[in-house]
């Protein structure tokens, strides 16, 4: 197991750290800051602007003019397309002080917000920027001597609360369908990772997106999350986050004004490896799909259920890959695992790799925390998994893998079954029967077939059961921020019904 060097990327200065609020950069109205932390070292990047509930009013009042009064929400389609087009280019344009903003924020590696995360933003946008212009109602056959059409209108003003695993791709999952609707809105990124958000306020104004439209309130969630959850002039709330917050907001939401909410949430997502499997590839898949963002991604496929006929050759080839891994600056090329978002992530996670020792889990390899500072964790895998121990039922959200064995195809859907989620699962077999029973079987939004996190922004994704409702991505998250209205008119002597 390697450890971090030091970097030869420069971090660029710090150029945007207040509130962004109808189209300018200004203080809280407290005048208070908090500190954003490199994950790399625990110590203090800059200080950030401190939002709470006041200023979330200001936002949501600037939101709400520009959507009732301003040019937004009335312009055609194509014109909204086409400034959400400018904006995926200035984000092109910026796309290295971009990924370092989330690299040193967030702990993610700086080659692959390069290569994946940024781009991938600028690609959301322009998804949904060429929808804009597409949002139809229909026309409907009715049964008496009436009319009707249906419009779909914009929701109105949105809330969006972002998590700090994927900073970049949360904002535009959520903003970008959001804006191609028409609506406005009102986001509050984690406070672990405000930095990139703030930038992307930046680039809308350049990009001629109307004051009011896009605003950005750093804060805490108890705070300024809790004031949009419960804002009664907010007309959608979307999160994705914890489950135990996505039921405050839903609360929230129904206490305030009822206003809908779509909430991604939690996932212990199962990933069931057969016989027939070829071993390397599976290996490959498992193994990225779980350490993958230093196993900070809400779909990792932290049960892995490995048929017994490979259970013994796959279980050695994943040590082997937990023990080459680099874990280190995420700004060093070689490194293939940066450091935990923050403090009590890293803290949680060592927590619950103790417990998995309590519980009688076998430690493979990994566990221990790298290096004298930050916050990097081993690559770590347990075996002598069962379906009671806490590191199987609970949300881990780090480089922490269970290892079970199964026999049938039934008991693997069984166990597959057997959690509170929904969230994503994997199949990996060469026969098609068995993935097309196991993939109608599982309880789950999405179903990998030889394949993991395999995302698009043309596939919807989003929970079963406790892993929330509502989809991001495709064309389902647009309907997310559209109304329909139906209008109906009668039509006499009409020679056909």
């Amino acid at each position: 197991m390697g450890s971090h060097c030091e970097s030869s990327v420069k971090i660029p200065p710090i150029k945007f750290t207040k509130l962004f609020i109808n189209g300018n950069f200004v203080d809280s109205i407290s005048g208070k800051t908090f500190d954003t932390i490199d994950p790399r070292t625990g110590e203090v990047i800059t200080k950030v602007s401190l939002g709470d509930r006041e200023d979330v009013d200001l936002a949501v009042k600037a939101a709400r003019h520009a959507f009732d009064y301003g040019p937004w929400p009335r312009m055609s389609g194509s014109e909204r397309g086409r400034m959400m087009m400018k904006l995926a280019d200035l984000i092109e344009e910026n796309v290295e002080e971009i990924a370092a903003l989330d690299a040193v924020n967030g702990g993610k590696l700086f080659t692959l917000c390069k290569a994946i995360d940024i781009p991938g933003a600028a690609r959301t946008l322009r998804y949904y920027a060429g929808a804009a212009d597409k949002i139809h109602g229909t026309v409907l056959k009715m049964s008496k001597g009436l009319q009707g059409y249906t419009l779909r209108e914009p929701i109105g003003v949105v809330g969006s609360i972002i998590p700090w695993n994927f900073p970049t791709t949360m904002f535009f999952m959520k903003a970008a369908p959001a804006l191609a609707a028409g609506c406005t809105l009102v986001v509050k990124p984690a406070e672990q990772t405000p930095l990139s958000a703030l930038y992307y306020a930046h680039l809308a104004k350049l990009a001629g997106i109307p004051d009011g439209v896009l605003n950005v309130v750093n804060g805490f969630g108890e705070t300024a999350g809790a004031a949009i959850s419960a804002h009664m002039d907010i007309d959608k709330v979307t999160f994705t986050g914890s489950t135990e917050v996505g039921r405050k907001i839903m609360a929230a939401a129904a206490a305030s004004n009822l206003k809908p909410v779509s909430l991604e949430l939690g996932g212990k997502s199962p990933l069931l490896i057969f016989d027939d499997a070829d071993i390397d590839q599976a290996a490959d898949i498992a193994f990225r799909g779980m350490f993958y963002n230093k196993g900070e991604i809400c779909v990792a496929s932290s049960r892995v259920y490995v048929q017994e006929g490979i259970y013994e050759k796959l279980v050695k080839k994943l040590v082997e890959k937990a023990k080459a891994t680099v874990v280190g600056d995420p700004f060093d090329p070689q490194v293939n695992q940066g450091p935990q978002t923050d403090k009590k992530q890293f803290e949680k996670i060592l927590s619950y790799i103790e417990h998995g020792k309590r519980e009688g889990a076998t430690l493979l390899t990994g566990g221990k925390h790298v290096g004298q500072k930050g916050y990097y964790i081993e690559p770590t895998i347990f075996t002598d998994v069962n379906e009671d121990m806490i590191i199987t039922k609970e949300e881990i959200f780090g480089p922490v893998m269970s290892l079970m064995k199964f026999k049938t195809m039934e008991e693997a859907i069984k166990r597959a079954n057997n959690t509170t989620y929904g969230l994503a699962s994997g199949i990996i077999t060469k026969n098609l029967n068995v993935a097309n029973t196991v993939s109608r079987s599982i309880r789950a939004g999405v179903v990998w077939i030889n394949c993991y996190t395999a995302f698009d922004v043309d596939c919807p994704y989003g929970g079963y059961k406790m892993s929330g409702f509502g989809r991001d991505f495709g064309l389902d998250a647009l309907n997310q921020y559209l109304q329909i209205k139906s209008v109906v008119t009668p039509v006499h002597d009409s020679p056909w019904h």
